[in-house]
């Protein structure tokens, strides 16, 4: 390894650090590292920490310090310190402070506030013909020892500023420089043949720097080759591909190509397949392995949600929509199939072992019915799985041929109904609710205590007040003749039965105190 200088000038003081670089076959190059541009030189107090004098470094800065230190006998005694032969030859960063003159009554000006110049020269030693100044906004002044016919040979914007000046033109300087150091990083580069080795190694947010500045100089084959980085390296985390595909759909506006890296997050088709969104619910809903299908069931549901959030997303909701009522359609033609051969004579006849497919499978397309319901219930789309459910006489007289074990997950579609009612999640007409509860509530009544104690799930509180909510809403003659029909029934089944007793008690209110309140109050106002 061989070694760079990096000089930093402080009001007659030069402090002095030793960086590595790279030997390579285009000669010697480097970049100092990033810690190098950021890291502020630590200030050494001599009244706090005295350092004895070393050996005087051989170098044209300290003779200059040395012949002002003898014209100056009456101030402070120097420090100075010298990195060793072996910390060379390791590429040590440790600083080589010359020797400096400082008075005891003069204080110091604090290190931040001082300007912070850097040199850097590519190529071999002493064949530079070009010097090129990096003013930065961070208060760096770096001086590049350059050679012009790389710069022009790799970059548009120095072969375009060249031929606008003289062709001997010396130094030249570009103010208000962003990134200082992939500027650096990025004129070294030039020097180097293979640009994939060099990058290979890097992060993705680093390689976007270097590509923002390698397009601003026109330094094709870098462009080239950090796209080529970008199309193949994994990105992690949704924060990082949004800073990809920003940075290369502004390359993409500049009439740069990008679309192999746009591929990864696109395709040419604009909007996703009807078939596509049909064939993922398929696959969950033929599913019969219960882990992978219950967390897949969780994260399709997930993802729907997200979309519903998109403004952007309005115009698939009809789409996604009918998808999803042609699965319940299918689920629900399924499901009555079953249960008509279920309650076949010869089917009840037969060994269990004939038997437990067809309950499974039951049970499995009822809990199908469960999930596509929540989707709807999330998209507010259900009003219509409200109509169909209630619509299904045959699936609910058949409901009570079959042993309850084969049946009651029927009736937590059913509970689910209600509560969704309840909520205002659903908003079916009152011809609906009013069949909704003629068909299943006693179905529902029936599989109760069935419900509490052998499905965790099932919470009978927020069931109960989804069943009396939705009986408030008809007409009060249709409330009297429900809670009529179920106190009959709680009366004799108790807790195996819903507690309506809330929605009972406004059914009361309603019918034989409100009118009397409100004929008093009407013979207020005419007297």
């Amino acid at each position: 390894m061989a070694e760079i200088r990096l000089t930093r000038v402080e009001q007659g003081q030069t402090k002095i650090r030793n960086v590595p670089i790279a030997v390579t076959p285009e000669g010697f190059w480097c970049c100092p590292s990033p810690v190098m541009f950021q890291k502020t030189v630590k200030t050494q107090n001599p009244l706090n920490k005295p350092k004895s004098s070393s050996p005087t470094p051989k170098n044209h800065v300290q003779k200059k310090q040395t012949l002002e230190t003898e014209k100056k006998p009456a101030l402070a005694a120097s420090r100075s310190g010298l990195i060793s032969d072996d910390q060379r030859n390791h590429g040590s960063d440790a600083p080589v402070v010359s020797a400096s003159v400082v008075t005891e009554r003069t204080p110091r000006p604090k290190t931040e506030n001082l300007p912070r110049k850097v040199s850097v020269e590519f190529g071999e030693h002493g064949t530079s013909d070009l010097k090129v100044v990096l003013l930065g906004k961070q208060g760096f002044s770096v001086k590049l020892s350059v050679h012009k016919s790389v710069l022009v040979e790799n970059c548009s914007f120095f072969a375009e500023k060249f031929s606008e000046h003289l062709p001997g033109l010396p130094c030249l300087e570009i103010d208000d420089c962003e990134d200082v150091e992939i500027y650096v990083e990025t004129v070294g580069l030039m020097y180097c043949k293979e640009l994939k080795q060099r990058l290979i190694k890097q992060s993705v947010s680093r390689v976007l720097r270097i590509l923002k500045v390698a397009e601003q100089l026109g330094f094709t084959l870098c462009v080239d080759s950090c796209l080529n980085y970008l199309e193949a390296v994994p990105w992690v985390g949704e924060e990082e591909e949004e800073k990809v595909v920003s940075s290369v759909l502004r390359l993409q506006s500049e009439g740069i190509g990008v679309t192999p890296i746009l591929k990864r997050v696109s395709s040419n088709i604009s909007k996703p397949s009807k078939d596509t969104l049909s064939h993922i619910l398929e696959l969950v809903l033929k599913s019969n392995e219960e882990k992978g299908r219950r967390e897949m069931k969780s994260i399709v549901l997930k993802l729907l949600r997200e979309n519903n959030s998109l403004p952007s997303c309005s115009g698939s909701v009809d789409l996604c929509n009918e998808t999803i009522y042609s699965s319940c359609r299918s689920c629900l033609d399924s499901l009555l199939s079953l249960f008509r051969k279920a309650s076949e004579c010869e089917f009840m006849d037969m060994p269990m072992e004939f038997k437990e497919p067809v309950v499974k499978q039951m049970a499995l397309e009822a809990d199908n019915l469960s999930w596509l319901l929540e989707i709807l219930a999330d998209r507010q789309a259900a009003d219509e799985f409200a109509v169909l459910w209630a619509s299904q006489q045959e699936l609910a007289s058949l409901h009570t041929k079959l042993p309850i074990v084969s049946r009651h997950h029927v009736s937590c579609i059913t509970a689910r109904m209600f509560v969704g009612i309840g909520r205002g999640e659903l908003l079916p007409s009152k011809d609906t609710r009013h069949l909704l509860l003629q068909t299943w509530l006693q179905p529902l009544i029936n599989d109760y205590s069935w419900l509490q104690h052998g499905c965790r799930s099932f919470d009978r509180k927020v069931v109960e007040e989804g069943i009396g909510r939705t009986i408030l809403t008809l007409p009060l003659e249709d409330q009297q003749s429900i809670l009529l029909s179920w106190l009959g029934t709680f009366l004799k089944a108790g807790d195996n039965c819903p507690n309506l007793q809330r929605a009972f008690e406004v059914w009361w209110r309603r019918t034989f105190i409100r009118p009397y309140v409100e004929q008093e109050s009407l013979h207020q106002l005419d007297s």
